[in-house]
């Protein structure tokens, strides 16, 4: 099991994660982050599962230290949310991992962004002073709406750079494509 985890291929992904998460920590637009792209693009390559969370995961939490060291804003009192949207990420990722094309990464962004939006804009309201009731929580949709382009084409931008850069990668070095059993 060491062995898989240490190969070259496991390597390679857990590097191209390590550099999406740190790419966080420079300025950018709210939202256009790099964050569900790691967690589908893990699920999607990693061929261990357990490593294809906790990878993207751990990195996600040492992003979000170093935001918080930097910036102050790596944590925040709706976080819980946004690690529950990661995770849904990556059971996504799981579900296009035997079929992965261009049509079901697209479908997965798409799809991972509705969740983030869902799940962080309910946890805004559920954190939130909002007023309670469902007239709240559609103030805090609608408040979220010019956040989801960003999230949308953070999400989109950031899986092509991702499975793009792995999918050049391996046409270049045999030693990162995976051997079907």
């Amino acid at each position: 099991m060491i062995k898989k985890f240490i190969s070259p291929r496991s390597l390679f992904i857990a590097t191209v994660i390590l550099v999406a998460a740190v790419s966080r920590l420079f300025p950018h637009i709210p939202n256009f982050t790099p964050i569900a792209a790691m967690a589908l693009f893990g699920a999607v390559y990693f061929e261990n599962k357990i490593a294809a969370v906790i990878i993207p995961l751990v990195t996600m939490v040492l992003s979000d230290i170093a935001l918080e060291l930097l910036t102050g804003w790596g944590f925040h009192n709706t976080i819980v949310y946004v690690y529950v949207s990661f995770i849904l990420a990556s059971l996504i990722g799981f579900w296009i991992r035997n079929n992965t094309t261009i049509q079901t990464i697209v479908i997965g962004s798409i799809t991972s962004s509705i969740l983030f939006f869902i799940i962080t804009n309910f946890g805004v309201w559920a954190a939130s002073g909002f007023p309670a009731g469902i007239a709240g929580l559609n103030t805090t949709y609608v408040m979220g709406v010019p956040f989801f382009s960003a999230t949308l084409l953070g999400d989109l931008f950031y899986n092509a750079i991702l499975f793009g850069t792995f999918y050049l990668a391996q046409r270049r070095t045999p030693a990162l494509i995976r051997i079907k059993k």
